[in-house]
């Protein structure tokens, strides 16, 4: 494994950050000053700023689901008194897997693991991620065939989308972009305004009947599944 990898996968920093901290000479393999892009092997010796670290095993690693009230909001800043860590509770160091508006409700990750992170969320996999929209006025096809198709917000059109009508009010929005607060500025560009917005599913991790509020570990079954999905299945990129 690479060692910024390495790094990433131990949960101490981002791989960019790992590159940097290797640059200024905190990193140090089996005692030597470490080098942009070496290979890390089973048995060598990682330090950063003369601490131990060691990718975390398999078995190991965490990804939790959490279905998010409306009010809290997805930051691990200690100012915010909303953020989701404090809220959570968690008894190791853990982060989002992207985000979900302070508004919005639902399905939303947590890891330890920062390369499994950025396999979920990077557009470039095209990971899809399932909502659950009710806006204010009833919606007809015209509606559902612009979201399908994309929607102009500012200076970028939105990539197709799969969208289906389940009330007069209400409809699923499949979509595989993560730009910031995409579907409310869609239905806002298009006239709508979101009165309830929840994610039910990323990828094939789904909410089912999990309750608001409510936080569950993935089973071993369900973190191979993802691991095979994501081209990790040894826990490796």
């Amino acid at each position: 494994m690479r060692i910024n990898r390495y790094i990433a996968s131990s949960g101490h920093c981002s791989r960019r950050r790992a590159d940097q901290l290797i640059e200024e000479g905190r990193v140090m393999v089996n005692g030597e000053k470490a080098q942009i892009g070496m290979t890390i092997k089973k048995d060598d010796r990682v330090t950063v700023d003369g601490k131990d670290i060691a990718a975390i095993p398999d078995d190991e690693r965490v990804v939790l689901v959490f279905h998010k009230p409306a009010g809290i909001t997805c930051t691990s800043d200690p100012k915010r008194r909303d953020n989701i860590i404090d809220y959570i509770d968690y008894h190791k160091r853990i982060f989002t897997v992207g985000r979900l508006d302070r508004d919005s409700r639902g399905l939303i990750l947590l890891t330890d693991d920062g390369i499994l992170a950025h396999r979920i969320m990077h557009s470039s996999f095209g990971h899809e991620k399932e909502y659950r929209v009710t806006v204010d006025r009833p919606i007809d096809e015209s509606f559902l065939n612009n979201m399908r198709e994309g929607v102009m917000l500012e200076d970028q059109m939105t990539l197709p989308a799969r969208a289906w009508q389940t009330a007069e009010r209400t409809f699923h929005l499949v979509i595989s972009q993560g730009l910031n607060r995409q579907i409310r500025r869609m239905c806002e560009a298009l006239g709508f305004e979101v009165i309830d917005l929840l994610r039910v599913r990323v990828m094939h991790i789904t909410l089912g009947s999990q309750k608001e509020g409510e936080l569950r570990e993935l089973s071993p079954k369900e973190k191979q599944e993802l691991f095979k999905n994501l081209g990790m299945e040894d826990g490796r990129p």
